[in-house]
């Protein structure tokens, strides 16, 4: 580093810097500027995007406490167009899917259900909408296409949704007559640790059923 006697040196030498980097100093710091300002302004662009969210889903749970079905479906639309990358978004199509239900409008729940199962904005979510599905197609008498999802399903991500796949498992070969598929797939949801007070009792009818029809 260089050293300077004088007072005259040092201003000749912070002149001789500034002629050589001053114009690249400037740029520099409005640059900062710029991207310190931006990301101010994004970071409370999100947060006040958050907010809107947050209050919609608000809403749109008071909607649900009262049974406003077209305010669930205004409301719900309305927070999966405005912030659909987010969880909100998510809650929202799963209320407006129970809602299509509700409304008899099953091919419409099984729409938002499937796009839940690709888009949701997490793992969890994704699970709960298939879940919800397959207890959709179970309802529905299309047993096949339920077993066919659930196989689909990608187990790494479905931890702490075993046991209620394999109980869900269980009631579809029930209803496809294949009885000891049934169960060994609620014997697989008692190990995983599955909380239905009504999964014992469908394992016991099970057995039932097999010692009469093999006496």
């Amino acid at each position: 580093m260089e050293v300077y006697d004088t007072e005259e040196e040092q201003v000749a030498a912070i002149k001789r810097w500034w002629k050589e980097n001053g114009s690249s100093t400037i740029i520099g710091v409005i640059i900062g500027a710029i991207l310190i300002a931006g990301w101010d302004f994004w970071e409370s662009y999100n947060e006040d995007k958050a907010n809107q969210a947050s209050a919609l889903y608000d809403q749109l749970l008071i909607s649900s406490s009262k049974g406003n079905k077209d305010s669930i479906v205004a409301i719900s639309k309305k927070i999966m167009e405005e912030d659909k990358n987010s969880a909100y978004a998510s809650f929202a199509a799963l209320l407006l899917a129970k809602t299509k239900v509700q409304e008899n409008d099953l091919g419409a729940a099984k729409a938002i259900l499937e796009e839940q199962i690709n888009s949701a904005s997490s793992d969890e979510l994704k699970n709960i909408a298939r879940l919800r599905l397959v207890k959709l197609l179970y309802a529905t008498d299309e047993y096949e296409k339920g077993l066919k999802l659930i196989a689909g399903t990608d187990q790494a991500t479905a931890e702490g949704f075993s046991a209620s796949y394999d109980e869900l498992k269980g009631d579809l070969y029930v209803a496809l007559d294949r009885l000891g598929e049934a169960r060994t797939a609620y014997e697989s949801a008692l190990r995983e640790g599955a909380k239905s007070p009504l999964l014992q009792f469908k394992l016991d009818d099970i057995t039932s059923a097999e010692v009469i029809s093999n006496p």
